[in-house]
């Protein structure tokens, strides 16, 4: 299940404060946890895999190795149902093709393409909706401040 907020923005992205016309309620989604490696690859392990969390754990990290040395070498690499992998260049405009050169070129950017297991996880998708998480942190400041008050009676 997807947790979800109700946040009212700019109906244009990227207006400044200041410019801000008019505005629409858009849903965003709220991260519920965080993963790391090793609890991402235990969660694999427990999913009735023959691997261990460490075997996991390091075909993953020579996959990402592999991967950034494949892109860096100019290649795409397809990873099935995952999707695939490649570099986009972030450049500099030059006046004339005479006048550019790698050093107009600021970033190397990885681009994921979503294989089609990917592509909209909306069909299989619920949902569920959620305080925002400012609203979150107030709500819980108002129970500690109850509680405080409750520990000086």
């Amino acid at each position: 299940m997807i947790d979800y907020a109700i946040a009212v923005m700019s109906s244009k992205p990227g207006t400044k404060k200041e410019d801000i016309r008019e505005t629409k309620a858009y849903g965003t989604s709220q991260v519920r946890e965080v993963l790391d490696l090793d609890q991402f690859c235990q969660h694999i392990a427990d999913h009735n895999c023959p691997f261990s969390k460490g075997t996991i754990k390091g075909v993953l990290e020579d996959a990402v190795s592999c991967l950034r040395e494949q892109m860096l070498a100019g290649n795409k690499v397809n990873l099935g149902a995952l999707g695939g992998f490649y570099v986009e260049l972030a450049t500099e405009g030059a006046k004339t093709t005479d006048e550019f050169t790698a050093a107009n070129i600021k970033e190397v950017n990885v681009i994921w393409c979503p294989g089609k297991n990917f592509k909209n996880l909306r069909e299989d998708a619920t949902f569920n909706l959620v305080p925002r998480r400012i609203q979150q942190a107030e709500a819980i400041e108002v129970v500690k401040n109850e509680e405080t008050i409750q520990g000086l009676e």
